[in-house]
C-alpha cells in the first residue's frame, strides 16, 4: 500500500441535505450520534492498510478541517502517514470546482510532488465498510488501467448512478451517466450494476488523462460523464464488485449515498433496530471518529411520591453518546449525540438529536432531526401537526420527517 495515494472528495455542497448542509459541507455531517459522515470513508482507509490521504475540501469547509485536524491527527508524519486537507489552490485558473476530474486537475502539482503508482479515489460521503486493498489487489491482477468499484443498484434507481455494463471477465463494455433507464444485470431482471463513484487510477496514465479532459472542447470535467466513457474502448477498464465488511450484513451489501433528508434519516435509523442493519460494534473493522472529553451519559429518575410527578429518565432501543443527560424524560428509537439534554416529562421518539440540543419539560419530538444547538421550549410539540411545523419555516419532507436548523430561536415554536 505504499505505491498508493489516496484522495477522498469532499467539497460537495449536498443541496438535497438542506438544511442539515446549510453551514457544514455534506461529508461533515453528523451520522450515528458520534460520528460524520466521512469517519466510514476514512476509517476504511485505515482498516484497509491505507495511511497516505488526501481529503479535497471546496463548500464550507471549516467544520470538516476541524474535526479532521481534531479526530484525525493520531498518524504517524515520521512514518510518512497522513490524512491531509487540501483546499482549493486556484493554481490552474480563478474558478471553484467544475466537476470531479476538475478538483484533481486543479491539484496536480501537489498530488505529482508524492510518486505514486497507483491513484485512489474515493467520495466523501457514503456510508458503507470495504477494503479498498482487495480491489487494489483485483487492479493488479487484471494488468488494468482504471478499475471502478460497482454494486448492483435497483433498476428504478438508474438516475442516480453511473451504470456499468461488462463481459463476462468484468471488462467495462458500456458507462451512462445516470440514466432514465438501462438493462438489467445477467440473472438479476430488478437490479443494474452501478458506479460506487470510487476508482483505481495508473497515476501516470491518470495525470495524461486530467490534461486531456481540460483541453476537450464541451467537457464537463466529470469522471463519470466525461473521462471514464472516454476510455473504455481504448483501455483495459475493468469493474470491481463491492465486498462487504459490515459484519452481520443481510442478503445485501450495505452501502448507502445519504444524499437526502429521507435517506439519510433512514441510515440513521438502521443503527437502532433490534439487529443493526449496520454494525458499528464490530472489533474487527472499527469506526474511527474525534471522541470529546465528555463523562458518561446519565439518565435521572427521581420519585416524590406525589401522583404524577414521578420522574424516570429512560432510553428504549436508542443510541445514546457522552455527556447527555436524560433528565425524566423518555427516549425511544432515537439517536441522542453528546451533550443532549432531555428534561423531565419530555418524549422524543424516531428522532435525531444533534450536540447540544435541549428538550425543554413536557415537550414532544417525533420523526424529527434537529440540528446542533436548538432548544425546544418547554411543552412544545414536534412532528405531530405537520402543518404547523411547515408555517414555523421548518423543513418536512415528502415521508413526514421534520429537519429544524441549526441557529433556530426558541421563539420560532411560537409561529402559527
Amino acid at each position: 500500500m505504499r505505491d498508493v495515494l489516496t484522495i477522498v472528495l469532499a467539497g460537495g455542497r449536498g443541496t438535497r441535505l438542506d438544511p442539515l448542509t446549510r453551514h457544514r459541507a455534506k461529508p461533515a455531517v453528523p451520522f450515528g450520534g458520534l460520528y460524520r459522515i466521512i469517519d466510514f470513508t476514512l476509517s476504511n482507509c485505515i482498516n484497509s492498510g491505507l495511511r497516505r490521504v488526501v481529503v479535497m475540501t471546496q463548500y464550507k469547509a471549516r467544520s470538516l478541517d476541524r474535526h479532521i485536524r481534531q479526530g484525525w491527527s493520531f498518524l504517524s508524519n515520521e512514518l510518512g502517514e497522513y490524512v491531509e486537507v487540501l483546499p482549493p489552490q486556484q493554481r490552474a485558473n480563478e474558478e471553484w470546482y467544475r466537476g470531479t476530474a476538475d478538483a484533481l486537475y486543479h491539484n496536480i502539482y501537489s498530488l505529482e510532488t508524492e510518486k505514486k503508482d497507483l491513484t485512489l479515489i474515493l467520495a466523501g460521503d457514503h456510508i458503507y465498510k470495504m477494503d479498498y486493498g482487495e480491489m487494489i489487489q483485483a487492479h493488479y491482477e487484471n494488468h488494468a488501467d482504471l478499475t471502478i468499484g460497482c454494486i448492483p443498484v435497483p433498476r428504478s434507481e438508474t438516475k442516480h448512478f453511473g451504470i456499468v455494463t461488462t463481459a463476462p471477465d468484468l471488462r467495462l463494455t458500456g458507462f451512462l451517466e445516470k440514466p432514465a433507464t438501462a438493462d438489467p444485470m445477467p440473472g438479476d431482471p430488478n437490479s443494474c450494476l452501478g458506479s460506487m463513484g470510487i476508482y483505481v487510477f495508473n497515476t501516470e496514465w491518470l495525470f495524461d488523462l486530467l490534461i486531456e479532459d481540460q483541453n476537450a472542447a464541451g467537457s464537463s470535467h466529470d469522471f463519470g460523464k466525461d473521462l471514464i466513457p472516454s476510455v473504455i474502448d481504448s483501455h483495459r477498464v475493468f469493474a470491481y464488485p463491492f465486498r462487504d465488511r459490515n459484519e452481520g450484513a443481510g442478503p445485501r451489501p450495505y452501502w448507502r449515498d445519504v444524499g437526502t433528508i429521507d435517506a439519510y434519516y433512514q441510515a440513521n435509523m438502521d443503527l437502532v433496530n433490534v439487529v443493526p442493519v449496520l454494525n458499528l460494534y464490530d472489533r474487527g473493522w472499527p469506526i474511527r471518529t474525534l471522541h470529546p472529553q465528555l463523562p458518561p451519559p446519565k439518565f435521572v429518575h427521581y420519585a416524590t411520591g406525589l401522583p404524577g410527578e414521578a420522574r424516570r429518565g429512560e432510553a428504549v432501543d436508542s443510541m445514546v453518546c457522552a455527556g447527555s443527560i436524560i433528565s425524566g424524560g423518555h427516549v425511544r428509537k432515537s439517536i441522542l449525540s453528546p451533550n443532549v439534554r432531555v428534561n423531565s416529562f419530555a418524549k422524543v421518539e424516531d428522532s435525531i438529536l444533534f450536540e447540544g440540543v435541549k428538550i425543554g419539560r413536557k415537550a414532544k419530538v417525533r420523526r424529527a432531526i434537529i440540528d446542533k444547538g436548538v432548544e425546544v421550549p418547554e411543552r412544545a410539540e414536534v412532528g405531530y401537526n405537520l402543518d404547523l411545523d411547515r408555517r414555523r419555516g421548518f423543513t418536512v419532507t415528502e415521508s413526514g420527517i421534520v429537519v429544524i436548523a441549526k441557529g433556530e430561536p426558541a421563539a420560532t415554536f411560537s409561529r402559527g
